[in-house]
């Protein structure tokens, strides 16, 4: 069992049968325990969780529909009403058990009901476990934008379970891979180069990998909580990645992983224009990339469109599109301000890229 030690709280990464879960259930024994999950996990991994501790004999479970679409501030009270019919209270305890979408709707939720009860992660997507559950931010979609209510609130405690990765499919295993490169590409040449090699066996995924990427942002959140600093760095790919994944929700699929991917793409062509990256560099980004994630298509009145949606991402200030750039493989900058023109400039580059390929 690995314990790594983060804000207040703690993440252990090993077998659930193992770990602290049982002994904080006890700490819980007169609480009510309410287990939040989407369809996909209820099936396979609230089942074991259930099979596994009597102490969650009598749990409630709430389920909602897998994806996205779910991540509202509709679905999001009308969970506030039936934990308010299960008259639970301060008191009590939220597990949230699933993937990122799960994970930070859960803390959300756990944090605004009664002003904040406890709650517990169990991340059972890659995604989750190197990147969403970790780090205390919380929250839900706002129509197309991603996240735009959440607040900040870290859980008791956050349980990695490997066990869980072998219910993913392949594209939720690409979509986890996306943040891992993520954290090479800002911090770590080699944990990319790892990485990368990984990926040509994407499910045998190693305990120590896995570790290793967890580990960069949680140091990175340890030292800044709020995201006042260092830890912009880890919004590298998310300013046209949300965009992206926002314009397609419920058109194609493309899920958060996916849409971050092609947002690094984007923003090291951006690294490159700017002088901050050698061509070489991004070559070899673009290269590694396009090999496992596709390009979607988009028009250029989809482009309009996008960028008039990047003026809204989250991370902006004063009226300012901000985003993260490579300065090389391991190393990343942030708060560069970017134009309107600059942001169109990049997706037609990959748009004449596209036809040209065909």
């Amino acid at each position: 069992m690995h314990i790594i030690q983060s804000s207040g709280h703690q993440l252990e990464l090993g077998s659930i049968l193992e770990s602290s879960f049982q002994e904080k259930l006890h700490e819980f024994k007169d609480a009510k325990k309410i287990l939040f999950a989407d369809q996909h996990t209820s099936e396979a991994c609230v089942s074991y969780l259930l099979s596994q501790f009597d102490e969650l004999a009598e749990a409630e479970v709430i389920v909602i529909p897998a994806g996205e679409e779910s991540k509202t501030v509709e679905i999001a009270e009308n969970i506030w009403e039936v934990l308010s019919e299960y008259h639970v209270t301060r008191h009590d305890l939220l597990i949230n058990v699933g993937g990122g979408m799960i994970t930070d709707m859960g803390g959300f939720i756990a944090s605004c009901y009664k002003r904040g009860i406890d709650f517990i992660n169990i991340p059972t997507s890659l995604l989750g476990m190197v990147d969403a559950s970790i780090g205390g931010k919380t929250g839900v979609n706002l129509g197309h934008f991603k996240n735009q209510v959440g607040v900040f609130s870290q859980p008791i405690t956050v349980y990695i379970d490997p066990l869980f990765l072998s219910t993913l499919p392949e594209e939720e295993w690409m979509s986890g891979y996306a943040e891992l490169l993520k954290h090479g590409l800002i911090s770590d040449r080699s944990l990319y180069e790892r990485v990368l090699v990984q990926m040509e066996e994407p499910m045998g995924l190693g305990i120590e990998l896995l570790k290793d990427g967890i580990e960069v942002k949680n140091k990175i959140v340890i030292l800044d909580p709020f995201e006042k600093g260092d830890r912009k760095k880890l919004n590298f790919g998310h300013t046209f990645g949300h965009v992206i994944e926002g314009f397609h929700m419920g058109r194609d699929g493309v899920s958060h992983g996916w849409a971050v991917a092609i947002g690094m793409v984007f923003e090291s062509y951006l690294s490159y224009k700017r002088g901050l990256l050698e061509h070489t560099d991004y070559l070899r980004i673009e290269s590694d990339f396009l090999v496992w994630y596709d390009i979607p298509s988009f028009s250029d009145e989809d482009i309009q469109q996008m960028v008039e949606w990047l003026i809204n991402d989250k991370k902006n200030s004063s009226g300012k599109i901000q985003c993260c750039l490579l300065e090389e493989i391991g190393k990343c900058s942030y708060d560069h301000e970017i134009s309107q023109n600059e942001a169109v400039e990049v997706f037609l580059h990959f748009k004449n890229q596209q036809i040209n390929l065909n």
